[in-house]
């Protein structure tokens, strides 16, 4: 059974769960052409593989966001997946520690720490929230951030464009650098360098290229939100608090922005700062940010207020009628409405 929890500073929203599973893995990993259970290493024992399935929620009809999953661990360099319609994903496991990075139209939606699995696997489901077709299309640029571009650095851009489809990121990095050290006010390059140091979990260089992309371009929205998701990762929670009021200031029609923001303010204890954030998130995208009331019930829960919260849990099902935890918030509303 598939267990959602909130995970903190998604570049979308998640609910991730996870479980160790045997039989599944092949069902999974057949579509990559990997055998979990016949695949064998030199020291003679299973290769152990880290496998789920991504289901996106709030997708635009005919439309859906092209999902990418990287993985890595202490043997294994970033590896991307693009996910088809079946959702599945799979790697093997073959070095200690590990990384899960979602991606979603080029955006971090979510990521995971793998912890050292036996031979029998490691099973790991997301549920991402797409922005609903009220927001900003993908692949729309602002047109407030647009920039002419450099003869000298074109065959640079697609050489690194080809590189990251061909599943070389640290070829990708070195063509970025090249990108910078020819035209340092690039800002674009600045954030797509730190995008890909930080799937390749380097979140300090990652912190430093966005750094730089913003002491060109102050108020550019995509490198203040993932230097924030950073800095919260890091725990440091006022560096990520100013990151995302900085990015709600540049950019009042992010509904991503305002729930990350509210968040880190939830995680800060300003309650009623992180309340009015998150209201503000579903005001501008009430599909795509509806797990936002599942935030707000927790907080409820938590104060004691189990009307407020079993209302919040109520609102979220009206959205989202097919949620795995679907009998658990109905049992909660049903006992605590009105009390």
């Amino acid at each position: 059974m598939r267990r959602a929890v909130s995970v903190f500073f998604a570049l979308g929203l998640i609910a991730a769960a996870s479980f160790t599973a045997e039989a599944q893995a092949d069902e999974f990993c057949r579509e990559y052409g990997e055998a979990p259970g016949r695949e064998f290493g030199r020291d003679n024992r299973l290769v152990p593989f880290v496998f789920g399935r991504i289901i996106v929620n709030g997708a635009a009809a005919g439309r859906p966001p092209r999902i990418v999953v990287i993985y890595s661990d202490s043997l294994q360099p970033a590896t991307r997946q693009v996910i088809g319609r079946s959702g599945s994903y799979c790697f093997p496991k073959r070095g200690s520690g590990g990384l899960l990075v979602i991606e979603m139209d080029g955006i971090e939606a979510a990521r995971k720490p793998v912890s050292d699995v036996s031979t029998k696997g490691q099973r790991e489901d997301f549920e991402l929230f797409a922005p609903s077709a009220t927001t900003t299309a993908p692949g729309v640029v602002d047109v407030r951030f647009s920039r002419p571009p450099n003869e000298k650095t074109i065959d640079l851009y697609k050489k690194a464009a080809e590189a990251e489809s061909d599943k070389k990121p640290e070829k990708a990095i070195e063509l970025l650098r090249s990108i910078v050290s020819i035209d340092g006010e690039d800002f674009i390059a600045w954030t797509k360098l730190g995008s890909l140091l930080a799937a390749a979990g380097r979140p300090d260089e990652a912190a430093e290229a966005f750094t730089s992309a913003l002491t060109i371009r102050k108020d550019y929205t995509p490198a203040l939100l993932t230097l924030g998701t950073i800095y919260g990762l890091k725990g440091e929670m006022n560096k990520a608090i100013e990151m995302f009021e900085r990015a709600v200031v540049s950019d009042p029609r992010s509904a991503r922005a305002f729930r990350l923001l509210g968040e880190a303010y939830l995680q800060s204890r300003q309650g009623s700062r992180g309340l009015l954030a998150l209201d503000e998130a579903l005001r501008l995208d009430p599909i795509g940010m509806a797990e936002c009331h599942l935030l707000k019930a927790r907080l409820y829960d938590l104060a004691g207020a189990r009307n407020l919260a079993a209302a919040e849990y109520k609102e979220f099902l009206k959205k989202v009628s097919d949620h795995p935890d679907r009998k658990k918030f109905e049992k909660y509303v049903k006992e605590n409405e009105g009390s």
